[in-house]
């Protein structure tokens, strides 16, 4: 089975792929469409909303991961 760090790095890639921006609604959806594990959906959800590079999304959430003590679990990304 797929790992967590996984999951979201293949989630992360599928954001990506077509656009450099996207918005707190494309990484929800998209979120959704790969079945994120629940902290990390309950990262994404609490996005504030805005347009992301990836850069920016990242730094969002992994903030958010240390914040919520999951890097352990969640792992960083870039």
């Amino acid at each position: 089975m797929e790992d967590d760090r996984e999951q979201i790095r293949r989630w992360l890639d599928a954001l990506y792929r077509d656009a450099r921006v996207v918005t707190r609604l494309d990484a929800v959806v998209t979120a959704q469409t790969y079945d994120l594990p629940t902290d990390a959906m309950d990262v994404v959800l609490g996005l504030p909303p805005g347009r992301y590079s990836r850069a920016r999304l990242c730094d969002q959430l992994n903030s958010a991961i240390v914040g919520r003590g999951l890097s352990r679990q969640l792992g960083t990304h870039d």
